[in-house]
């Protein structure tokens, strides 16, 4: 695997060179473990007009252990970062790209993972206004089966190395520039739909049903959306979160992590709390169809 870090810029060049500031930057990281602060690459890319005008991307050694669950993600390994920068070095560089500017990341692990680093490392946070591709591209495409970036750049045609952080940065990027196109929603439009996005609400629990008495939490989907209500149809009470009282979490179809949904907080919750005793079940929405249904039919 060949890795390159490139040089870092100095704030006054972030632009690449161009004259004209980009209408908005693109993040991406990749961890080392399933502390998010471990960030062992991260990629930025600046976007005007449509048209990439600057790409940053660096290895970093995380300061933390490498688990093998990850570098199966990403193929980074401790030899790749041996004598690569830390957070700590590069934030300063990082703050120049991001700080006061539309920052584009798909869903909201990027930006949990730059924050718990500026923790970590004793670094100011980073001030920026935050865009969701994720979002972008469910209201842009809503009938598409998945949401997932590779599905995305596969289904829109884009070159793309999952799990790169500056691939996957250039990918997200261009989902929300095929999205402006395709719906002729500009950037402004597609902050101010974010700033009016309220929490849904959750759909009211039927009195009867096979999961009458279950607080079920979902992974990957809305808690206003289909699975959320074909569950609460079945008597279960659709919770925000994973927490003590939770008694199963459901891994939507649609989930965003792919065949790593167990690197998300929510899974990683419901497994610590079911090494601390917790009766809490995690469970995939197909299996969990399949098995009310038969319980019905009976």
């Amino acid at each position: 695997m060949s890795i390159s870090a490139f040089p870092v810029a100095g704030p006054e060049r972030i632009d690449g060179g161009s004259s004209a500031a980009p209408d908005f930057v693109v993040v991406d990281v990749e961890t080392a473990c399933s502390r998010v602060s471990s960030i062992c690459q991260i990629g930025i890319v600046g976007f005007r007009n449509g048209v990439e005008v600057f790409a940053y991307e660096t290895l970093l050694d995380p300061c933390d252990e490498f688990f093998p669950f990850n570098t199966g993600i990403h193929g980074i390994t401790c030899d790749h970062v041996a004598g690569q920068p830390t957070f700590a070095h590069i934030h300063a560089a990082v703050d120049a790209y991001l700080s006061g500017r539309i920052t584009v990341a798909h869903s909201s692990f990027d930006k949990g993972a730059l924050a718990s680093a500026c923790q970590t490392h004793d670094r100011t946070p980073i001030e920026t206004t935050w865009l969701d591709s994720v979002r972008v591209a469910k209201r842009a495409w809503p009938d598409l089966p998945s949401h997932r970036l590779n599905v995305l750049s596969k289904y829109l045609g884009l070159r793309h190395k999952h799990h790169d952080a500056l691939s996957d940065a250039r990918a997200a990027g261009m989902v929300v520039v095929r999205a402006i196109d395709h719906t002729g929603i500009e950037l402004a439009g597609w902050l101010e739909l974010a700033k009016q996005r309220s929490s849904p609400s959750a759909p009211k629990a039927a009195p009867v049903g096979p999961l009458k008495g279950c607080r079920v939490a979902i992974l990957g989907a809305s808690r206003n959306g289909v699975l959320a209500h074909w569950l609460a149809s079945a008597g279960a009470r659709v919770v925000a979160s994973v927490g003590t009282t939770t008694t199963m979490l459901v891994i939507s179809d649609e989930q965003p992590f792919g065949r790593y949904f167990s690197a998300s907080p929510a899974y990683r919750r419901a497994e610590e709390l079911r090494r601390q005793g917790s009766t809490i079940e995690i469970v995939g929405e197909h299996e969990l169809r399949s098995r009310i249904g038969l319980q019905i039919a009976s």
